[in-house]
């Protein structure tokens, strides 16, 4: 089976496929190499969390409690 490289896809695509192949997991099982494309795909879904709540967070301003900013 071939797939797409991961990290040409978009999260959306990411997200999609790691939702069909936890489908097909509980419908018929995967095979070895499908499991370890899940695992890469959880993987680069929960990167991309880390990265958006790391950019949200650089975002914020620290406020000085005595405001003397």
């Amino acid at each position: 089976m071939e797939f797409k490289n991961i990290d040409d896809m978009k999260i959306e695509e990411v997200i999609e496929e790691i939702n069909a192949m936890y489908k097909k997991s509980q419908e018929e099982g995967l095979s070895e190499e499908e499991k370890e494309r899940q695992k890469v795909l959880r993987q680069r879904y929960i990167n991309n969390v880390k990265n958006n709540f790391r950019q949200q967070i650089a975002g914020y301003k620290k406020v000085d409690p005595s405001k003397n900013n």
